[in-house]
C-alpha cells in the first residue's frame, strides 16, 4: 500500500489517497468514499481487498472535507474537481494501468456528475457501488439525470434492500442508458451491501461477488 497526497482544488488544499496495486493487475479503480466516511472506512478497506485479489488496483481518496474532518460534505462543485484531480493523480502514479472511476455512493454520484459535464481523461468506464438514486422515503430519479449526457460505459451495483435506491425505479434509470448501463443486482444487501444472516451470505461473500462482478465488467471494456 502507498500513502500519497495531491492538489484536491486550489482553495482546499491537500487531500489523501492509499495505493493498493496487486501483482498482474490489470486496472486501476479511482475510487471515492461515500458521505459519512473516509478512505479508512471497513468496506472501502474490505471492497480494495477484494478488488486487489481480483487483479483491480485502487486509488481510494478522501474528499476535503473528510481530510479536514468536518462532517458536512463539500459542495458539488468541490467533490467534482476533487474527482478529477484524483483522477489525475492517479495517472501519474500508476501511468501503465487503464483507469476506471467511481465509488460507493456519495463517490459514484460524484464521479458521474463529473464526467456528464467534461469527459474524464483516459476513464473506460464507471463504477457505482451503490448509486444514490433518492433520499430515504423520498423515492425519484432526478438525481440520475445527468447520466444521460456520460459516454462512457457504466457498473451499476445495487443491493434489492436499498433504501436510497429503489429498485424499481434503478431498471427505469438504467433501460434508456441502453449499452452503456449494467444493473448488477445483489440479492438481500443493503446501501452498505450487508445481508442478513438468514440469507445464508456473509458480508465478505458480498464484498467479493462485487469485486468479481467489477474485473469481469472491466475485461470487455474497449480501451484502444
Amino acid at each position: 500500500m502507498t500513502y500519497i497526497r495531491f492538489k484536491a482544488t486550489s482553495r482546499s488544499g491537500e487531500t489523501s489517497a492509499l495505493v493498493v496495486r496487486p501483482e498482474a493487475a490489470k486496472w486501476l479503480l479511482v475510487l471515492g468514499h461515500g458521505a459519512g466516511a473516509g478512505v479508512k472506512h471497513p468496506f472501502i478497506e474490505a471492497i480494495a481487498g477484494a478488488l486487489a485479489d481480483h487483479r483491480v488496483a485502487t486509488f481510494r481518496y478522501n474528499f476535503p472535507y473528510m481530510e479536514q474532518n468536518r462532517k458536512r460534505p463539500d459542495p458539488p462543485a468541490v467533490l467534482t474537481a476533487t474527482v478529477r484531480s484524483a483522477i489525475e493523480a492517479a495517472a501519474n502514479a500508476v501511468p501503465d494501468l487503464p483507469l476506471l472511476a467511481g465509488g460507493k455512493s456519495m463517490g459514484g454520484r460524484m464521479t458521474s456528475l463529473a464526467a456528464s459535464k467534461t469527459p474524464l481523461p483516459e476513464v473506460a468506464g464507471l463504477v457505482f457501488f451503490g448509486f444514490p438514486l433518492h433520499p430515504i422515503g423520498k423515492p425519484g430519479t432526478e438525481r440520475a439525470e445527468h447520466l444521460k449526457r456520460v459516454a462512457v460505459p457504466m457498473l451499476f451495483l445495487q443491493g434489492t434492500r436499498d433504501r436510497l435506491a429503489d429498485m424499481g425505479l434503478v431498471h427505469e434509470v438504467c433501460t434508456p442508458l441502453g449499452d452503456l448501463a449494467t444493473l448488477h443486482v445483489v440479492d438481500g444487501a443493503d446501501h452498505g451491501f450487508h445481508v442478513l444472516k438468514r440469507s445464508g451470505r456473509t458480508d465478505e461473500d458480498v464484498v467479493d461477488e462485487l469485486a468479481q462482478t467489477v474485473a469481469n465488467w472491466a475485461l470487455a471494456l474497449d480501451v484502444s
